[in-house]
Parts: C-alpha cells; structure tokens; sequence
C-alpha cells in the first residue's frame, strides 16, 4: 500500500477486531491519524494502544443518533477534521421474515443508519472544504443477497444503495465513496454467522488485511466498488443480465446448505 496519508484524519467504527482493526493499522501506517472507534471500551483501547501515538481509542455505540453525534464531535475534537470515515460496524442477524422485531431494528440501525447519520453531519463539511472520503463496509450480500439470512441480505443491499447515492450526489463536489463488498472474511462474524454461513463463505475467505489492501487500492484508482472477491463481479453481472436464473440458481444454493432456522432473536 503506497497511498500517503500524512495527517489526515480518519475515524473507524467497528474497529476493535477483525476488518476494521486492518484498516486502522492500514491507516497509521500511511501516515493517518485514527479514531479507533468500537462497543467493546477494551478491543478499542486494545487496538489504539498496539498503533502507537497516531491511534486513540474513542468507544461509543456508533449506530444511534446520539452515539454517531458524540464519535463525530469527539474525533473532531482528536482530529482537528475528519477527513475519512469508515462505516464498517456491523451486525449479521440470521433468519427468516419470521425473525424478531429487535433483530430487523438492530440491522437497520447498525447496516443502514449509521451510515446515514455519519454522513448527515460529515457531508456538509467536506462540501464546503471540497474533499472527504466516506467508506461502507457492506458485503458481497449487499450485491448478491445470501440465502439464510434475511435481516443480513436485505440491510446490506439498503446500505450498498445508499453509498450508491452518496457517490451520484456527491461525487462531483469532492466527496469520494467506497463501498467494500467482500464475501467471507475470516473474522468473528464469520465464525458466529451459523452453519448455513460458515458452509457458504468459509472456503473462499480472505483475510482482514486483504480487505484493508483492496480497499487502498481503491482509494488510489477512484473506484467506487471494492471487491476482495473478485468473481463477485462476475456474478453480480449474471444477477443483472437474467435475473430469473440467477434465482433459480440461488435456490439451489439454498437448498443445499445447512437448514435455515425461522429465527426468533
């Protein structure tokens, strides 16, 4: 990774592990300074302290409105500016429509409106100064759906489409987007997400480094969409071009993995 940094500031939500600790360390390395943002007050400060002076640990909930308010004024008052956010906090409810309320509720507050609160109080700044950067950490589920788990699938896809938007808003005035879309990475979530998920994305997962490297890449090109699994692309354009196949194809997937409970959490 040869993107120089030097100075800017960046914060990371959901960094206390997995691919957002990759990408604060990718961060600090290219010269950042970076809010190591996280739920879990000791992977957050566990992470900052292991990046050395350019890190600080900011923990909070990164979802609700307050929380999203109090990280952006604190890593503002860290940072001098946020030059980059990352949006990666995540959650991955399994599950059927049958799941419970707080299971959707969640998803769409840690997938979806996080995002949208960030953005609410950063876009405006960068708008008047002509630059920033905002990165969505949403999953190949956001362009391909994955069977098994509903609340998943259906708030990635709104995340993926709302970084869409942000880039066709915005993109001429300064504001450059990333939507990160792996499959299986080899992080908690993985490892939590069931066996209907361990059995779909486990073969071909990748690092967390990875992740952090494709999306440098990006960053340097100007590209919008960032693929760690580069096939993904390839079946994103299937998806498009013959949509009743791509389904029945899906089906058989479906069909083959572990069975899919109705979910009640």
């Amino acid at each position: 990774m040869t993107l120089d940094l030097t100075g800017q500031g960046v914060v990371v939500t959901g960094a206390g592990r997995g691919i957002g600790a990759a990408y604060a360390k990718a961060f600090v390395t290219a010269g950042a300074r970076v809010v190591v943002n996280d739920l879990d007050a000791e992977a957050a400060s566990s992470v900052a302290k292991a990046l050395g002076d350019n890190a600080v640990a900011v923990p909070g909930d990164a979802s609700s409105e307050d929380g999203v308010g109090a990280l952006v004024a604190a890593a503002r008052e860290q940072l001098g500016q946020v030059d980059v956010y990352c949006a990666n906090a995540g959650v991955a409810r399994g599950g059927t429509e049958a799941v419970a309320e707080k299971a959707w509720d969640a998803s769409w507050n840690v997938n979806v409106m996080a995002h949208v609160r960030a953005a609410k109080l950063l876009v405006p700044e960068w708008l008047e100064r002509g630059s920033g950067t905002f990165v969505a950490t949403v999953s190949a589920a956001g362009l391909l759906s994955i069977p098994g788990a509903a609340p998943y699938a259906v708030t990635k896809h709104a995340a993926l489409a709302f970084s869409e938007w942000l880039s066709m808003t915005y993109g001429d005035k300064g504001v450059r987007v990333h939507a990160v879309c792996p499959q299986g990475v080899r992080t908690d979530m993985l490892w939590s997400s069931g066996a209907a998920g361990r059995a779909l994305m486990e073969p071909d997962a990748v690092d967390p480094e990875d992740v952090a490297r494709d999306l440098f890449a990006a960053m340097e090109a100007g590209q919008f969409l960032v693929l760690p699994h580069p096939e993904v692309a390839e079946m994103y354009a299937r998806r498009a071009s013959d949509p009743d196949r791509w389904l029945a194809g899906m089906r058989r997937m479906a069909g083959a993995l572990p069975a899919v409970t109705m979910g009640t959490d």
